[in-house]
């Protein structure tokens, strides 16, 4: 199995098709010039690049303001967006925050199937969706697993909030997670 036979079987998925738009780029992955790291959002931004074909970008290919906060956090592990492997945690555009459990519940496969593929080292998830589509784990508050490790299937996963920025941790709830969190992980790989 390879990335292009997943992303044909997405785009053969009915699971969720009332609930969801389909993109004309099929294409559920974004490659980066290094598989250490990927990155796993929510869902696809209905402006962002399933629409453009380039992650963190809209369809003018200016870079999205999310994309923007996390090309300054990358930046401080000296990693570029083009660096990083970029997944969602659902594939397609979900018509309604509703239906966000169940579409993240029917796409866990396909993400599983994709992370072994690319087999990063570590894995940042953004924000609560993306975490609890990964690591199936409860938790009162994001807080309260934001910049911890959890190890899973192998994975060093770290959860970070997203770097939207209409929330007010988007940069600086992250920035701690980064320097310290992060950039120890990634000395700690490359010993």
């Amino acid at each position: 199995m390879n990335l292009y036979q997943i992303d044909n079987k997405i785009k053969r998925c009915i699971l969720c098709d009332y609930m969801v738009e389909k993109f004309e780029n099929d294409t559920t992955v974004s490659i980066g010039n290094k598989s250490e790291i990927v990155i796993i959002g929510e869902a696809p931004a209905n402006n962002g690049w399933r629409k453009s074909g380039i992650a963190w970008h809209d369809e003018n290919h200016n870079l999205i303001p999310s994309g923007i906060v996390l090309k300054k956090l990358l930046k401080i592990i000296d990693y570029t967006l083009e660096d990083t492997c970029f997944l969602e945690a659902i594939k397609c555009y979900p018509k309604d925050r509703k239906y966000l459990k169940e579409c993240s519940d029917n796409c866990r496969k396909y993400l599983l199937e994709q992370l072994l593929i690319i087999n990063p080292k570590i894995i940042l998830t953004l924000g609560d969706i993306a975490t609890k589509s990964l690591l199936n784990i409860k938790y009162s508050k994001f807080g309260a697993v934001a910049g911890h490790c959890f190890n899973f299937n192998g994975y060093e996963v770290i959860p970070i909030y997203h770097p939207s920025p209409i929330s007010p941790l988007s940069y600086n709830g992250n920035v701690d997670i980064f320097e310290k969190v992060i950039k120890e992980k990634l000395k700690i790989l490359k010993k």
